[in-house]
């Protein structure tokens, strides 16, 4: 398997999984911190970002999701708002990760 498709499925679950931690704090099952969270979130950006290098010219289709992520700090978690956007880059690397494929 070529590196840059690795690194895209490495991404995406680890996306996965930020969303579904995400998920779980917002439904009220919370975690003695917060913090797994957000380092996950930031594994993820460097996650989207080593993966469209590794891409290459057809890495340019992460760059929606990787910019909708780097928006996420502009939101509050537990509205509307964050989790929006979270889905929002949640399909954006979707169709990122079929363009860069």
């Amino acid at each position: 398997m070529p590196p840059h498709r690795l690194a895209l499925l490495v991404t995406a679950a680890l996306l996965g999984g930020l969303l579904a931690l995400g998920l779980s704090l917002q439904r009220g099952w919370r975690l003695p911190a917060r913090w797994p969270h957000h380092a996950l979130f930031f594994v993820v950006c460097v996650g989207v970002a080593i993966s469209g290098v590794l891409s290459g010219l057809r890495g340019l289709a992460l760059l929606p999701a990787l910019g909708l992520l780097l928006l996420m700090p502009r939101t509050r978690p537990g509205r509307a708002d964050h989790w929006r956007l979270a889905l929002g880059c949640a399909g954006a690397f979707a169709v990122g990760l079929w363009g860069a494929w």
